[in-house]
């Protein structure tokens, strides 16, 4: 299994793609397929049966994954796309931004 350097919680901007260019935070991580669901992006339409959760059924839009290779992860600092690190700090491992070089 690969390392993946985007995490739940970091606001990710699609690189490559129909959504590319927009910016969203990422809900989960898929690590078994290497893809990450964001928040209000790759949106599809699943046409739904009535159901007790949902008497009136119909058409409902949520997020589809996309892949990791399509999402580059923002800097807080700079506000622009960033490559991640990882450095020892003490006994702990963190990730860090190469752009600014700060601790994410």
């Amino acid at each position: 299994m690969t390392k993946l350097k985007i995490k739940s919680g970091d606001v990710v901007k699609v690189i490559a793609g129909e959504s590319k260019g927009k910016e969203g935070k990422v809900l989960r991580v898929l690590r078994e397929t290497n893809k990450a669901i964001v928040e209000g992006l790759n949106m599809v339409s699943k046409h739904t049966k009535p159901s007790a959760k949902n008497p009136q059924g119909g058409i409902v839009q949520k997020e589809a994954p996309i892949h990791i290779s399509n999402l580059a992860l923002i800097d807080s600092k700079t506000k622009s796309i960033t490559k991640v690190g990882y450095k020892m700090e003490g006994d702990k491992k963190v990730r860090f931004s190469k752009k600014s070089n700060q601790v994410l």
